[in-house]
């Protein structure tokens, strides 16, 4: 299927004459300023919502309105989606989805139930969290932690269909929220740290059949590339360009997972997303034959690709051959008319775990700004842009902070961003008041110990002892909340925070800028200066992504609170050795000082 794919997909690769059209029950429901229709907030990603009820001025007499309990005490990430006068909410492990109606007191209307095997628990790499279910054509669309993918019926909860995408055995799960486009909705995997293949795949919306998968490494028909027609800083990646840079077959175990968010651009019929870290973290395991690094392509990669064929017109690798666990998968949002050095660019703007921020022509990954969003990132001085340079788009490596130069049971220390970057998954938000981009950051950095490790499938494939802190000198300070100009690739303004800031932000025409804390705070801010208009303390630890909707004519404000994921698994899961939980359990071990285990959604609104 995918050879017979990629051959009549090549002569389409090219260059639409006329825009695309995405899922037009999705673009209709978007358009619609009451509704939150999609996780992102839009396919752009952009996380910006035009209400603006709830302002600068009269933000903070915000009141709660309402509030739910889920039932389900690990981390909540994701947010409900609002179509209508309906809300619909999924919960971490079982993922029990919820619909609610709003003309109603908030009344039950169904609650589907999923039966998952509960051994798919251990291979969650990081906590049993879900990023959110997506609407279309009626149907709410679930994907389970089993990688089960369901479709409901929006009215019923009836199940339609469901495919199941990968097998967690071999410790394959499902964590991300799905997108959405034309007739298909793309899922991802996860579990590079089990060692597996990462992979999107897409499934047609009307009966779950199977219409592309296309892996992030091995042989070019399984990638979906074109050898001539696919390029990498503009130039064609040319035959087996996977294959030749893995060890013989290590490329099926090689990680390169897709667990992060998506978005798409109509116009040049394109969805954009990364991929994650090579497996082991061990990068002395993967060295070449030489003793020498290579690339591992294509980890750590932006993808640009075709949904309708799944075929990529261009892929960027952003951390050749990875040393520190610095996924690519943070989220793409795409920006028009951007101006760069006195240009104007159809842009896409991604801030990388590595703690580099990147500013790319979309139309043909070319990157165009890249510099640090935390001052203290010290892995690289910087990524190289000279087209000319043997060394372009790639970053400069700190000997002093390279385990691979370091070597095998070395301790390597003070590496800053941690391996959880100084962004993980949790979504910025862009602005069009403003033209900037406003971003949770962990600012956290760590210790990194190699030591060799044998692939076992189901196992964990690490190869690394991790220690997470604050940088030195700074206790007391690991999260920013800040606005970025991805034009001049500058910080204009930071809140700091005591913990990382692990909630996705949400802006308004209002002026405000709005996100939680690990320690359980909901904030508002001014975009202008990011000072600080509104908080509230919720229940729990807040890894949710703030939300907004209009119903009644009331403008309201939501999110999920219920510490957990990665920052708060010592919490989730009751873990106490400090370098459990890849590293996070002693650097976050004051976290217990000021939250305990939640789930629950609170929502606000004006008196």
């Amino acid at each position: 299927m995918r050879i017979s794919t990629l051959t009549c997909a090549l002569g389409l690769l090219a260059y639409a004459t006329a825009p695309a059209l995405a899922n037009e029950s999705v673009t209709e429901a978007v358009k619609n300023p009451k509704n939150w229709a999609m996780q992102q907030g839009d396919y752009a990603n952009h996380r910006y919502s035009t209400l603006d009820q709830i302002n600068t001025k009269n933000v903070g007499k915000l009141q709660t309105a309402w509030s739910f309990s889920t039932g389900v005490l690990r981390g909540h990430e994701g947010s409900p989606l609002v179509i209508g006068n309906m809300m619909y909410l999924t919960t971490p492990f079982p993922n029990i989805v919820f619909a609610l109606d709003l003309d109603h007191d908030q009344r039950i209307v169904w609650k589907y139930t999923p039966k998952q095997d509960p051994s798919v628990i251990p291979v969650m790499c990081c906590d049993t969290v879900n990023r959110g279910v997506q609407y279309a054509d009626g149907k709410i669309f679930l994907y389970q932690a089993d990688t089960t993918l369901v479709a409901l019926d929006a009215k019923t909860g009836k199940e339609i269909w469901k495919v199941v995408n990968g097998d967690p055995k071999k410790g394959e799960t499902g964590t991300s929220a799905p997108l959405i486009v034309k007739d298909k909705v793309i899922v991802g995997i996860s579990g590079a740290e089990f060692g597996v293949r990462g992979r999107l795949t897409a499934y047609n919306i009307a009966d779950g059949k199977l219409a592309w998968r296309a892996y992030s490494t091995g042989p070019d028909k399984d990638m979906l590339v074109d050898p001539e027609k696919t390029t990498s800083l503009g130039k064609p990646i040319g035959k087996d360009s996977s294959l030749k840079t893995w060890n013989g077959d290590e490329w099926q175990i090689g990680g390169g997972s897709t667990w992060g968010w998506y978005s798409y651009d109509p116009k040049l019929n394109l969805i954009y997303y990364g991929t994650a870290n090579p497996g082991t973290w061990n990068s002395i395991q993967r060295a070449g034959p030489d003793g020498k690094p290579i690339d591992q392509k294509w980890t750590m990669t932006i993808f640009a690709r075709d949904p309708d064929t799944g075929v990529a017109k261009w892929a960027y690798q952003m951390t050749p051959f990875d040393e520190w666990d610095y996924d690519g998968v943070n989220e793409m949002i795409l920006v028009n008319n951007l101006e760069v050095n006195g240009q104007k660019y159809d842009a896409l703007v991604h801030f990388d775990r590595s703690g580099i921020a990147y500013t790319i022509d979309r139309k043909t990954g070319i990157p165009l700004v890249a510099q640090k969003f935390d001052p203290v990132v010290n892995w690289t001085t910087g990524v190289d842009l000279d087209p000319k340079s043997p060394t372009y788009g790639r970053p400069h490596v700190v000997d002093a902070k390279s385990p691979f130069h370091n070597g095998q049971d070395v301790n390597s220390k003070d590496i800053c961003p941690a391996a959880l970057g100084s962004k993980d998954e949790q979504p910025a938000s862009y602005s069009q008041l403003t033209g900037l981009f406003y971003v949770p950051t962990n600012h956290v950095c760590m210790d990194y110990e190699p030591f060799k490790v044998s692939y076992t499938a189901g196992q964990p494939y690490v190869g690394a002892t991790v220690s997470m802190f604050p940088p030195r000198g700074e206790e007391g300070h690991m999260g920013n909340f800040i606005a970025w100009d991805a034009g001049k690739g500058k910080i204009v303004w930071s809140k700091p925070e005591r913990f990382s800031v692990w909630s996705g932000a949400l802006t308004t025409a209002g002026g405000i800028a709005c996100y939680g804390t690990l320690e359980g705070y909901f904030k508002c801010v001014d975009q202008k200066d990011g000072k600080e208009l509104y908080k509230y303390k919720t229940p729990s630890g807040v890894i949710g992504n703030v939300f907004t909707y209009e119903h009644n004519g009331k403008q309201f404000i939501g999110v999920f609170s219920g510490v957990g994921g990665w920052a708060g698994i010592g919490l989730a899961a009751g873990l106490t050795n400090p370098t459990d939980g890849l590293g996070t359990v002693g650097g976050y071990s004051a976290l217990s000082n000021y939250t305990a285990l939640g789930g629950s959604l609170t929502v606000w609104t004006l008196p």
